[in-house]
């Protein structure tokens, strides 16, 4: 019996896939290659976990403010802190890589510097808006709650594109580092089930909402002091669009983030923790944006 792999626990890689993607303090353990790539296959249940927190930050701040804007803003903010920036981060670092059109090695080196070049700063403030706006219209214009079921939504897509992104076949561009330990250590099958466990917990979310939109109080203040709760109902039309973004909208966000880590892995030979991420980034922010074309 002393022959046979152990495998990995689940709660190590639970602890794994909290300790890297989140601010949130975890109990450090043994982190080998197995216990990476399993963690990797939970990352969307992690971006769930903080989209839960950011989208309790846009319903309150929404309802006090009655500022959608300021909301969104807010809750985007919220997630920035809740992963130390480190997505954005790597999201600036491959753009400066990419776009300085250096070889391979040296995109790398201009990656790991500390400060941040102009294409960085760009896709950065651009990036931002788009999350902050596209959230702020889903809030303003969809039924009660569904800006808070998008913002989940995006951040599990996000984390669901970090997950691909390290399944067989997928190299590190370094030796060492992050992308090192995670390229390649999730198997397909669990990226696929891991992937249809997302959408079946954000099917359930969705159908929730959309029952309990039928009898809701709108979060303002202004019916809060007037003690008002009126019924909103939910034609079919709205059951049919929130369908369609819900399925069509992470689609797409992952679709975009395979086209950019394809680019990646061409450019720079794989991926490092940089371009995991900008894949996070890449695939919720078109999320929101799709979203709000619907």
């Amino acid at each position: 019996m002393s022959g046979t792999p152990r495998q990995p626990g689940l709660l190590s890689a639970w602890r794994f896939a909290v300790g890297m993607l989140t601010v949130f303090p975890v109990r450090a353990g043994t982190v080998d290659r197995a216990v990476a790539g399993r963690g990797m296959a939970l990352a969307p249940f992690a971006g769930m976990m903080l989209g839960l927190v950011a989208a309790g930050v846009l319903i309150v701040a929404d309802g006090l403010s009655g500022s959608a804007l300021l909301a969104a803003a807010l809750a985007v903010g919220t997630l920035a802190w809740l992963t130390r920036g480190l997505h954005l981060d790597g999201l600036a670092d491959l753009a400066d890589g990419l776009g300085s059109r250096a070889p391979s090695q040296r995109a790398l080196d201009i990656m790991k510097q500390s400060d941040i070049g102009p294409f960085g700063v760009v896709t950065l403030i651009f990036t931002l808006l788009v999350q902050i706006g596209s959230l702020a219209q889903i809030q303003t214009a969809a039924p009660p709650f569904t800006g808070a079921l998008a913002l989940v939504v995006s951040c599990a897509a996000g984390r669901l594109a970090a997950t691909w992104a390290c399944r067989d076949g997928v190299p590190p561009a370094r030796p060492d580092g992050l992308g090192a330990l995670v390229a390649g250590a999730v198997r397909r099958r669990q990226a696929i089930a891991a992937t249809a466990a997302t959408a079946a917990v954000l099917a359930l979310a969705a159908l929730a909402i959309n029952s309990g939109a039928r009898s809701v109080c709108p979060f303002t203040p202004d019916q809060w002091v007037a003690g008002l709760c009126e019924s909103i109902g939910a034609p079919a039309s709205t059951s049919l669009a929130l369908g369609l973004a819900l399925v069509l909208a992470p689609s797409a966000g992952l679709g975009a983030a395979a086209l950019l880590r394809r680019r990646a892995v061409r450019r720079l030979g794989g991926i490092t923790g940089d371009v995991l991420g900008a894949l996070v980034e890449t695939s919720a922010t078109v999320t929101l944006l799709v979203w709000v074309l619907l």
